[in-house]
């Protein structure tokens, strides 16, 4: 009689725990049309859409999804969104592509109106309102605004509280995502940026197309773990034919990274490449790589550290002898030990010894005046001192003084009233501040010079 209750009990509760599963199937099924996207629900199914045609908030916004092992729900999804940005890029017409890779507790079907989704369409039309006026200031054709998110199982389990379980099992599926699949996409993507580039050095006039990379939590886990190589690879330039050392090079033209959830150590060979030497960056060196951690994500604070405990509790570990960079050039080369157990327990963003920069609320708020110009704001990062500050829209950059000025690695600790946890991400003063780095990054040189 008992024997019998169990096996009620654990097939029942088994139905329970299956019930409250995910969906693990492709949820935007309708990629043979480009669905216009007028209001929050609209476009439910659409892995195409575009908002806003012919407006100064126009943008274009593309579903590509991803299973747990890191293969795509459907290969033609991918190639249906891919050959509708070519063919844009491949018109008159110049592009700013901008990705969004979501994080834990987020899928990509979910609802239609999903957080990172209602608020990436957001930050697209905010930037496209910024590349209206700008193109206007700098006599250019205003450039077609992009997005791509990528969706993949962020969220395996729906019970509240019991999801939050799940951290560790997405941790190492977000790393598969990175490994197995989303390097694809995203050099597909920088390939869309440069054959329009090739186009424009042939036939005249500038460079104008450009391609960003935002991931969050996880998703950061999986944009870095997809390009971790790329950088270093792109940071050093080992092409044959190399004549001089010029500006540090990344993938696309600016990753930004908020609250990742992965350990400090994997970014140990890129800090350690941008700090050899504490070489001086030229002013024409742009960001290539910012990571954005708040001193309130205690998912990636507390939990994260917790569980890596546990994880590399029969790992070996040794002391790194290493450097931070006071001033540029060889006199600032100043002696630090990097604890490898406290790296690889802890995430980048809560790691002291690689912090570079803290991003604070504004002492006062700051409005921009009708007539600024646009280009001022790639003008003021090129002034930047050591130990200095930067002002942006109702935040404050400061320098911690332990890098080179314009190094393109910036690991920023940000302030709590600015993002108040792991979630809180989207923030106006955040949305400004990641939205005026994709114009710094994104200006074409002949308007910066």
């Amino acid at each position: 009689m008992e024997n019998r209750i169990v096996r009620h009990l654990s097939v029942v509760t088994l139905a329970l725990l299956l019930s409250a599963c995910s969906s693990n199937e492709i949820y935007r099924k309708d990629f043979n049309t480009v669905c216009t996207y007028k209001t929050p629900g609209d476009c439910p199914k659409s892995a195409m859409q575009v908002h806003a045609p012919d407006t100064d908030e126009e943008y274009h916004l593309g579903f590509v999804e991803y299973d747990d092992q890191g293969q795509l729900r459907n290969r033609a999804q991918m190639q249906a969104v891919l050959d509708e940005y070519y063919r844009i890029a491949g018109s008159d017409d110049d592009v700013l592509l901008i990705t969004f890779v979501h994080g834990w507790h987020h899928n990509a079907n979910g609802q239609p109106e999903d957080g990172n989704i209602a608020s990436f369409r957001h930050m697209l039309a905010s930037v496209s309102r910024m590349e209206n006026v700008g193109s206007k200031q700098q006599d250019r054709n205003k450039r077609k605004i992009l997005g791509l998110f990528v969706g993949w199982r962020g969220e395996s389990v729906t019970i509240p509280f019991v999801n939050n379980l799940t951290f560790w099992d997405r941790k190492n599926t977000a790393h598969d995502v990175g490994q197995q699949g989303v390097t694809e996409v995203l050099l597909k993507l920088e390939e869309i940026v440069n054959v329009k580039v090739g186009q424009e050095e042939e036939n005249p006039p500038p460079v104008n197309s450009r391609l960003v990379v935002i991931g969050h939590s996880f998703g950061g886990a999986v944009v870095y773990t997809s390009i971790q190589k790329v950088l270093a690879d792109r940071f050093i330039d080992s092409r044959r034919g190399k004549t001089h050392r010029g500006d540090a090079s990344g993938f696309g033209d600016l990753v930004v990274l908020m609250n990742p959830a992965f350990e400090a150590l994997r970014f140990a060979s890129l800090y350690d490449l941008s700090q050899e030497g504490c070489r001086k960056y030229f002013d024409s060196q742009l960001p290539k790589l910012a990571i954005l951690t708040s001193e309130a994500d205690y998912a990636t604070r507390y939990a994260f550290p917790a569980g890596r405990m546990l994880s590399t509790l029969f790992e070996s570990h040794v002391t790194l002898e290493r450097h931070y960079c006071d001033k540029p050039g060889s006199g600032g080369i100043q002696s630090m030990q990097i604890a490898e157990g406290e790296a690889d327990r802890n995430t980048v963003g809560h790691f002291q010894p690689y912090l570079t920069h803290r991003l604070n609320p504004a002492e006062v708020a700051m409005a921009r005046s009708k007539g600024f110009q646009i280009k001022q704001i790639q003008t003021n990062w090129a002034q930047q001192q050591n130990s200095g500050s930067l002002d942006f829209v109702g935040a404050r950059l400061e320098h911690f003084g332990r890098t080179s000025p314009l190094n393109p690695y910036l690991n920023i600790q940000v302030d709590r009233a600015l993002i108040g946890g792991h979630n809180d991400i989207w923030q106006p003063e955040i949305t400004a501040f990641i939205r005026d780095l994709i114009v710094i990054s994104t200006t074409p040189p002949e308007v910066a010079r």
